[in-house]
């Protein structure tokens, strides 16, 4: 399977993939750092969507 998610800016990738770590953390799911094919949608959304939570609370935060 090919991967077409490029990042616009590559230099940021380990920075993504910690705060990817954090985010599965605070939602409670384990991630690894290889394969993570095991997950439920359930558990990939709940890491996805606590990503976006906590960088559209940045931005908000930015703007005052």
């Amino acid at each position: 399977m090919t991967r077409n998610n490029k990042l616009v800016v590559p230099e940021a990738r380990e920075a993504l993939n910690r705060f990817k770590m954090e985010s599965a953390r605070e939602v409670g799911v384990n991630l690894k750092d290889g394969y993570n094919g095991d997950l439920t949608a359930r558990e990939a959304g709940a890491v996805g969507g606590n990503m976006v939570k906590k960088m559209i609370k940045a931005y908000e935060e930015d703007l005052k």
